[in-house]
């Protein structure tokens, strides 16, 4: 890959000489992310917060999205979009991973708000901050609002607002429970929804938003039941919404909402576990500290009905 030979190479040895962790498994990772283009997904995000990004290193990462770029270019998904993850909070940081994205094969940059000290990061300074990223990066970026790993910062409307006339800025993924933020942002008469669109990353609020304006979601169900997702999707943007195919959302969503809350409770280590048990990809064995491992005993037994009816619904599509 081009320009490696910059980065440190992997693996972290041991003083025994032994690979501190396991190595990245990017041919399943490939395998998954050529599973979720034919089954309708419109574009990957790597290296998200689901993705563990921060776990790994910089070589890693790079070979990673590499990986995955390669892979679906050989499976014939040339153009496929590719978003990359960016989770530190250095402004110098934060363009070295957008840097290394571009290289290794990415579109656009995900860019979570820098919210180690939280709140004591002002509006105004988040206003700066990303205009500062946006004006030196070398990929267009999305406003990555995530509470629940940045301290509970929260991005105001009046700062989306601002930042979505910047033309390296053109979206906006929230990954938090407040749907007035989203229907705010979706719907506010200055901003040029053409260029700046808005995604959750909440499956349980699909339908809701959608219907007033925002893109989609980018959500750890669809990394398992891809179809359903894409579908639940598809009808709630149909225009003009007939009540045929509106009955069929509130369908799809109840069952959707239902299996979100296994994410909810089972985060990272539930979409992994799910992952293998109904797409067989992976193993239960992986992941980096500290969230290394599968679920205790029972734990997926008690979603049986909730995740049982998703594979249902997946195979029917």
């Amino acid at each position: 890959m081009p320009g490696l030979g910059t980065r440190e190479s992997p693996p972290y040895i041991s003083d025994v000489g032994m690979p501190l962790q396991p190595p990245v498994d990017i041919a399943q990772q490939v395998a998954h992310s050529v599973h979720l283009a034919k089954s309708g997904i419109a574009g990957l995000v790597l290296m998200g917060s689901t993705g563990e990004a921060i776990h790994m290193s910089r070589y890693e990462r790079v070979e990673l999205i590499s990986g995955v770029r390669q892979g679906l270019d050989e499976a014939g998904y040339h153009e496929y979009p590719i978003m990359a993850g960016v989770l530190v909070n250095s402004v110098d940081e934060t363009l070295e991973w957008l840097r290394d994205s571009a290289e290794a094969g990415a579109q656009w940059g995900l860019v979570l708000a820098p919210g180690y000290f939280g709140a004591a990061a002002s509006q105004d300074n988040l206003v700066e901050w990303f205009t500062m990223v946006a004006e030196n990066s070398p990929l267009p970026i999305l406003i990555y609002n995530y509470p629940g790993v940045t301290n509970n910062l929260v991005v105001a409307v009046e700062t989306y607002v601002k930042l979505a006339s910047h033309p390296n800025i053109v979206g906006c993924k929230m990954s938090h429970g407040n749907v007035s933020h989203h229907v705010q942002v979706s719907l506010h008469p200055t901003i040029d929804h053409k260029s700046f669109r808005v995604y959750s990353g909440f499956g349980q609020q699909l339908g809701p938003i959608v219907m007033f304006n925002a893109a989609g979601v980018i959500d750890g169900l669809a990394a398992i039941f891809p179809k359903t997702i894409v579908q639940l999707f598809n009808l709630a943007a149909q225009r003009p919404a007939d009540e045929k195919a509106q009955e069929e959302v509130r369908r799809l969503q109840w069952k959707v909402s239902s299996a979100e809350e296994f994410i909810v409770k089972n985060g990272i280590l539930g979409i992994r576990e799910a992952i293998f048990k109904v797409l067989g990809m992976g193993h239960l064995d992986g992941g980096r500290l500290p969230l290394k491992g599968s679920l205790p005993p029972g734990v997926w037994e008690q979603w049986s009905d909730a995740l049982g009816q998703m594979v249902d619904q997946e195979n029917s599509l």
